[in-house]
């Protein structure tokens, strides 16, 4: 018995556990769509997805991986620190109490194998920075956007955390409210009388501070430039804060100061210096 699409079904009589009287899959959706005075209609393709938006979620993902991996090598250098520091102390108490000067340069030898270990550490964790830029740059290009605001006419996006960090604001006249150049440090203006070698040590020890235009100078005075374009970091940029970096302070610290104690009281104890005398090899 043959039953069309538009009569209507008898639910008793069209059982499916009865054999041969099965109801076909048109009678079976056709209610349902005639309750809503309408066919139900394919679902159709979806449209293929835009190559910029698939490329700036797969920046997002890789720019915060890359985040937490520079987040834990902070950690791990801490560690190295602490190992520094407690070897190195261990090694001068012992010298002391021993009356072994010899571990006094082992102090010394403890302290600069890890500051060497601290160095390239932070080698690896610099050259994701690198990174971090690169994906900042190329942000910029898919997504950026004038807001309007403090920003003006100028095209905001993100991330851009990495290129912000150098960022230190500077110090403006209270009279005239103009900006005034950046003031140098002590350790700077002491270091910039000390010998040509010194200066060439000071030179890659500190990174460069790139201007908006992605050249490697100091910005001007007075220009925010936390709302320009990112710059890609040179390679001469990345050269120079890669050779030295083992001569930055947050690197040097606190291994140089058991280096040159242990080096210090070796010295003065083989020279029998006063007050280490009763101390032997």
């Amino acid at each position: 018995m043959s039953v069309r699409a538009c009569e209507p079904i008898d639910a008793a009589k069209y059982r499916p556990e009865q054999p041969g009287r099965e109801r076909c899959c048109v009678c079976r959706w056709m209610p349902l769509a005639l309750r809503y005075g309408k066919i139900a209609r394919m679902a159709e393709p979806a449209p293929d997805p835009d190559p910029k938006l698939l490329l700036r979620e797969d920046l997002s993902k890789e720019y915060y991986a890359i985040l937490n991996v520079v987040s834990s090598y902070d950690g791990w250098l801490l560690i190295v620190k602490g190992w520094s520091v407690t070897l190195s102390l261990a090694a001068l108490g012992l010298g002391f109490q021993q009356k072994h000067f010899a571990l006094f340069a082992l102090a010394a030898v403890t302290g600069a194998a890890f500051w060497f270990l601290d160095g390239l550490m932070k080698g690896y964790q610099h050259r994701y920075y690198v990174r971090m830029r690169e994906i900042e740059y190329t942000a910029y290009l898919i997504n950026r956007f004038p807001l309007g605001g403090q920003y003006r006419d100028r095209e905001i996006s993100a991330p851009r955390i990495d290129m912000t960090w150098d960022f230190k604001g500077y110090p403006v006249d209270k009279d005239t409210h103009k900006p005034l150049p950046l003031p140098q440090p002590w350790w700077r203006r002491v270091l910039a009388r000390a010998r040509p070698w010194w200066r060439r040590v000071l030179r890659h020890a500190e990174e460069p501070k790139p201007a908006h235009d992605g050249s490697a100078e100091e910005p001007k005075p007075g220009h925010d430039w936390r709302a320009d374009e990112p710059w890609r970091r040179s390679p001469e940029e990345i050269y120079s804060a890669l050779r030295g970096r083992f001569w930055l302070a947050n690197v040097a610290l606190p291994h140089a100061v058991g280096v040159v104690l242990g080096a210090a009281l070796f010295i003065a104890a083989v020279l029998n210096a006063p007050g280490l005398e009763q101390l032997h090899l």
